[in-house]
């Protein structure tokens, strides 16, 4: 991390639906949360894009971006990302430029390679069923770049006539998301910001970041390299309450090693189930007691949990160790007011200022 720059704080918001409430209030949670980190003075709040799942309700991040950038004043929107295998190149543009049309110098596209889903749900998305299963993304990341930014595409190409609309200087920021080393050498290569998904898979974190920093080749949007990783973080008064919270998190990711995507549970619940040992979900998925309890860990944990000061302390040493400039913070909680809570003493114990 810079010596002279502070550490910027970001939000990913995965609309994750509590037990015993509807999808409704978890899209309405994400508004309140919008506007509760915008008034923090966080960075920029990002919607993923998931399938099929009761515990996740954000199927089509471009519609929360742009209902959330209407409602906040700040902070910037945008995806974490879209699943650009599932859909054509210009539709992307065009719904990205339309936002950007709206809310100019706001949104970021965040672009995922994952089928955010299970198989059944990625073929139902296929752009063509009859055809192979032919990995294009390179193409459709260099059609999609082309489209935001006409200049690159060669002058006798065909869709240099498209005019993209609605059009409007600049463009959103493309940033290139992933949890491998195959997104840090693709980002590298392009010449884009890069995310890594430390939350989901922490075992190459270090080697994916400091690979992408020292091979990066500026592009003509990107002339440095700008990287940041989402990592998962619960803030409380106490640790016990703040470990607590985060039972509802472990056995979040234990039910989905189990392919259970059941919304997330009360502490309580989870508490109870997290003592019990657990059952296959599937009697023909193999499975053996204990395995799904402990999740890889890297150099660094999943989720960071604790009090506001330990949290920003251990955050705040990720940083330095990354030589990053910037965090995106992703908490889940049961509970809605625990959510926001916990931003809000993260941000006071980093010191953000609140921008009113």
């Amino acid at each position: 991390m810079s010596s002279t720059r502070p550490l910027r704080l970001s939000v990913l918001d995965q609309s994750p639906v509590p037990e015993g409430f509807t999808p409704s209030d978890a899209l309405n949670n994400s508004l309140a949360l919008a506007q509760h980190v915008d008034k923090l003075g966080y960075t920029r709040l990002w919607y993923s894009e998931h399938h099929s799942m009761n515990l996740l309700a954000c199927t089509a991040p471009e519609i929360l971006i742009g209902r959330a950038a209407a409602a906040t004043n700040n902070i910037r929107v945008g995806s974490g990302g879209i699943m650009l295998p599932h859909y054509a190149p210009l539709k992307v543009a065009e719904v990205f430029r339309t936002l950007h049309a709206m809310f100019p110098n706001r949104i970021d596209l965040g672009l995922g390679r994952a089928p955010g889903g299970g198989q059944l749900e990625a073929y139902a998305l296929r752009r063509d069923r009859k055809a192979s299963q032919r990995d294009d993304f390179p193409d459709q990341l260099a059609e999609l770049t082309a489209f935001l930014h006409p200049e690159r595409f060669p002058a006798d190409h065909p869709f240099r006539k498209i005019n993209v609309m609605p059009s409007a200087p600049g463009a959103p920021v493309m940033w290139l998301l992933g949890s491998s080393t195959w997104s840090s050498v693709t980002a590298a290569r392009e010449g884009l910001p890069y995310a890594f998904a430390h939350f989901f898979s922490p075992i190459a974190t270090r080697q994916a970041i400091e690979y992408y920093q020292q091979n990066f080749t500026p592009s003509a949007e990107q002339k440095t390299p700008e990287a940041t990783l989402a990592i998962g973080v619960i803030c409380a008064p106490t640790q016990e309450e703040a470990e607590y919270l985060h039972s509802s998190v472990r056995l979040l990711q234990r039910r989905i090693r189990m392919d259970d995507r059941r919304p997330v549970a009360t502490p309580d619940e989870a508490v109870r189930e997290l003592s019990a040992v657990p059952t296959a979900p599937n009697p023909l998925v193999s499975f053996t007691a204990g395995s799904y309890d402990a999740p890889e860990e890297g150099e660094w944990p999943r989720y960071v949990v604790g009090t506001p000061e330990k949290v920003a302390s251990q955050l705040r040493s990720i940083a330095t160790a990354l030589k990053l400039d910037e965090l995106i913070v992703n908490t889940i909680t049961h509970s809605h007011e625990a959510r926001l809570r916990s931003y809000s003493l993260l941000a006071e114990a980093m010191g953000m200022a609140s921008v009113g």
